[in-house]
């Protein structure tokens, strides 16, 4: 798949690069140099990829989180059929290289544009798609045991913190209780080396949902009256968002609470930031968060807060199915309080967003909800 020689970037002093970037370049040499062994000794070359299907995927009950299985899938440059996806794995870590050894940076996007070319003398793309590029960068992490942040990749903000702390970011001091309205994007690197907290003064995290709920709450400032960080992932808190909670809860020891909807998603999305997700389960340890708590909203909500029958959204088909798959799960299926929550909500028949508790007052979810919550300290585990 060489495409047409151009002359070659000039790398960066070694003496700049990190200690992870000479970690990194280190297994990504022992990648190449055990292709080129096989094919030194007349053998087919081949690279063993760790599976990360459901069926290499268990939950350690000691430590609470979702691991990758010792599986892993072998892919063949004289198989016709692993052909491609052996050689967009070997053009991914080149890519990831060059940008080590340049000191530089990209998108998953731009890495895609980096790598999308027409093999000479043929009409075959390296890549047709983005998505035919994004699962072969997932592999490469899961190979070479790293981030893909430490690869020099970073996909698009989607997050924003405020609140009692100051942080370093890049050498830039930023107090996230001086950041108006719009509050501070999360990046999808967060790493000691890029970002470090300087002072706290924050008793707890509360992670919101959406960062429409999160408006609420910046503009009523909870994070001031109730000392507190507050955040939100845009739905399904993107890698940045979760290893940023992770090093807040481990390194400073925050409690986090979640405040999502009274739906299979926001459940879903629930047991993603505490046990981890199936698909990077080999990222658990870093980005997972054992003891998350669930603070709402909870299937009893309907009753207890006095909603009104309009804000009740019916339960279609795919949200029944759903809900009884995560009831399943092994890290729900022992809870008897997680059981009888959704079940709770499958006898409901309807789910219910944070944003229906405007229809009691427009601060009401700041005010009197979440503060209520808070003291009482009962919170799904």
């Amino acid at each position: 798949m060489a495409k047409k020689k151009e002359p070659a970037k000039p790398a960066a002093d070694p003496s700049k690069l990190k200690v992870q970037d000479h970690k990194t370049l280190d297994a990504l040499r022992s990648l190449a140099q055990e292709v080129l062994d096989y094919a030194e000794r007349g053998r087919a070359p081949h690279i063993e990829v760790p599976s990360r299907s459901l069926s290499n995927v268990r939950f350690n009950q000691s430590r609470k989180i979702i691991e990758m299985g010792s599986g892993t899938n072998r892919r063949e440059l004289f198989n016709l059929a692993q052909a491609k996806s052996y050689m967009q794995t070997l053009l991914v870590s080149s890519g990831c290289k060059q940008l080590i050894e340049q000191g530089k940076t990209t998108s998953i996007r731009g890495m895609f544009y980096l790598l999308k070319h027409t093999i000479e003398g043929t009409r075959e793309e390296t890549f047709e798609t983005q998505d035919e590029c994004d699962p072969i960068i997932e592999d490469v992490e899961v190979m070479l045991d790293a981030l893909r942040e430490e690869l020099h990749l970073y996909a698009q903000k989607r997050g924003e913190m405020v609140g009692r702390i100051t942080i370093v970011d890049k050498g830039d001091e930023i107090d996230c209780s001086r950041m108006g309205s719009g509050g501070y994007g999360i990046p999808s690197i967060v790493e000691p080396d890029i970002i470090q907290f300087k002072k706290c003064e924050a008793d707890f995290i509360l992670h919101v949902e959406k960062d429409t709920v999160w408006q609420r709450f910046n503009e009523d400032r909870f994070w001031e009256k109730n000392r507190c960080i507050l955040t939100h992932g845009s739905g399904q808190p993107p890698r940045g968002v979760r290893r940023l909670l992770n090093r807040l809860h481990h390194e400073l020891n925050l409690p986090i609470y979640c405040l999502l909807d009274n739906d299979p998603w926001g459940y879903y999305i629930y047991s993603v930031i505490k046990q981890g997700s199936i698909n990077l389960a080999y990222e658990s340890r870093r980005m997972a968060i054992p003891g998350a708590k669930f603070l709402g909203l909870r299937s009893n909500d309907f009753e207890r807060c006095q909603l009104t029958p309009s804000v009740q959204i019916k339960l279609n088909e795919q949200d029944i199915k759903r809900a009884k798959q995560i009831a399943q799960y092994p890290w729900f299926a022992s809870k008897k309080a997680w059981q009888k929550e959704i079940d709770m909500m499958l006898k409901n028949g309807f789910k219910l967003e944070v944003e229906s508790l405007i229809s009691k007052d427009i601060s009401y979810v700041t005010e009197t909800y979440v503060p209520e919550r808070l003291e009482e300290g009962v919170f799904l585990d």
